[in-house]
C-alpha cells in the first residue's frame, strides 16, 4: 500500500485529512475546515511544506509526550501528529511526513 492522503467528512459537517504512511499508520492529522477545498488546500500545503524540516515544530505535551506540528509559511497549523512515546520515534514521524507528504494520492472519502 502507498502512502495516502484520506480526506473524510466528520460528524459536525466539515472536512479533515489524515496523512497515512504505506503502512498504514496516521503519521499527520490536519485541523477542521468549513469546506471541502479549504481542506484540499490544507493537503496541497502539506505538499509544499513538509519536505522543509523548518517548518516542524518539536513539542512537548503536558504528560512530556512528544510530538510535533506542520507549519505553513504563514506559521498557521497544517497538521499535528500523535502522541509519541520517544523523541527518536516524534523524529522518525518527521521523517515519514517528509518522505510521504510531497508525492501521496488523496483519497476522496467525503
Amino acid at each position: 500500500m502507498a502512502a495516502k492522503y484520506e480526506l473524510k467528512k466528520t460528524s459536525d459537517d466539515q472536512f479533515m485529512f489524515n496523512l497515512k504512511a504505506a503502512n498504514g499508520e496516521v503519521i499527520l492529522t490536519s485541523e477542521r475546515y468549513k469546506a471541502k477545498a479549504s481542506a484540499e488546500n490544507g493537503i496541497e500545503s502539506v505538499r509544499t511544506n513538509s519536505p522543509d524540516d523548518t517548518k516542524y515544530d518539536r513539542r512537548e505535551a503536558k504528560d512530556k509526550s512528544p510530538y510535533f506540528v506542520l507549519k505553513a509559511a504563514n506559521g498557521e497549523i497544517i497538521g499535528k501528529s500523535e502522541m509519541y512515546s520517544s523523541t527518536s520515534a516524534r523524529d522518525n514521524g518527521i521523517e515519514s511526513v517528509k518522505r510521504n507528504g510531497p508525492d501521496a494520492k488523496v483519497d476522496d472519502q467525503a
